[in-house]
């Protein structure tokens, strides 16, 4: 009898052991139990040249807006741009006591030696921007939008990091990012390696240059609603991503062709707003960074707003000037939330 009752129990565990592994492969998946994946690193090194230093520097400031995070800001400036000699010198993003759960912080990337990135490899910033994986072996929070760069092609990367190491360096030293559990694990089947080439993406119409622009430039991740940490199907670029502010809160806009969105946008004034944080006497936040996407070049700008304009319309109403209310569509709480 005790050893039916054991051989029972035996088969009764084994089910739940197999149930636990089926359950964590279709769902989470086994990355986050046995950590990110990771290729090994090179020896490459990109070359400098002046058309690798001059792309890089339009990239870095006014594409991707790197210094966005990895810098101080200038709060008594319009747009809040870089604080002068921080550039590139890392911050602290989410501090303790915020309603991130942990301590964020974007690394000195300049090329300071003792506290930045003056003695990491080539190849250590290439896995860093578009894999994922910092210089120490580390998966980087997604925040850091390595899952846009993936398809930065070869040359562009190279001019970044070409570009990165010119910037003067910054004397910073900062601690590393503290994520609490169960977010520390759940992030680290984000970071993928890259291991073949990345060539040039296909520009050949605006709508498709405008969307290469849009994903260098992280547009999606700010603009769209996010549901435990991903973008919310059906609401994309519709605005409703609430950024929790010291002073107040704040919810990026819909910037879809729909009524509650952006349809009475058209060119003249979308490059207005993006050269100037103003739409008509209406000042941008300054969480829109337009004081980096301003020094676009106006091809890059007018293929931006064409892909913005064929976006699908996406009805969701967010208005900062409204009190802040819980809304069904997306589930968070902004200026007009119980409009939805």
């Amino acid at each position: 009898m005790a050893g039916r009752v054991k051989k029972v129990l035996g088969t009764v565990v084994l089910v739940i052991v197999a149930v636990i592994l089926a359950g964590i492969t279709l769902t989470i998946g086994w990355r986050p139990v046995i950590g990110a994946q990771a290729r090994a690193l090179t020896d490459r090194r990109f070359e400098a040249n002046p058309l690798r230093l001059e792309r890089g520097r339009y990239l870095v400031q006014n594409v991707m807006g790197c210094f966005d995070c990895h810098s101080e800001h200038d709060l008594t400036l319009p747009g809040e741009p870089p604080k002068k000699g921080t550039e590139g010198g890392g911050r602290i993003f989410f501090p303790e006591g915020s309603a991130f759960p942990g301590k964020l912080v974007a690394s000195n990337i300049s090329p300071d030696p003792e506290t930045g990135a003056g003695k990491w490899s080539d190849d250590m910033l290439a896995r860093s921007i578009r894999e994922g994986i910092g210089h120490d072996g580390r998966a980087l929070f997604p925040l850091m939008p390595y899952l846009n760069y993936r398809d930065m092609p070869d040359e562009d990367l190279a001019s970044v990091i070409v570009y990165l190491r010119s910037i003067p360096p910054v004397k910073n030293a900062l601690p590393k990012s503290e994520i609490q559990f169960p977010l520390s694990r759940l992030f680290l089947s984000a970071p993928q390696p890259l291991t073949t080439p990345v060539g040039q993406p296909d520009l050949s119409d605006s709508v498709k240059h405008g969307e290469f622009i849009a994903k260098m430039a992280s547009c999606s991740n700010c603009h769209t609603a996010e549901e435990r940490g991903a973008p919310k199907k059906g609401l994309e670029y519709a605005g409703g991503f609430v950024f929790e502010l010291p002073e107040h809160t704040v919810a990026s806009a819909n910037i879809t062709p729909d009524p509650s969105g952006i349809s009475y946008y058209d060119e003249p004034l979308f490059l207005e707003a993006m050269r100037t944080g103003k739409v008509k006497a209406r000042n941008l936040n300054a969480m829109m960074p337009w004081a980096y996407y301003h020094g676009m070049n106006d091809e890059d700008l007018k293929a931006l707003w064409a892909y913005v304009k064929a976006l699908p319309p996406v009805k969701h109403r967010v208005d900062n000037a409204e009190p802040p209310t819980p809304c069904k569509l997306c589930g968070n709480t902004h200026g007009a939330g119980d409009k939805n």
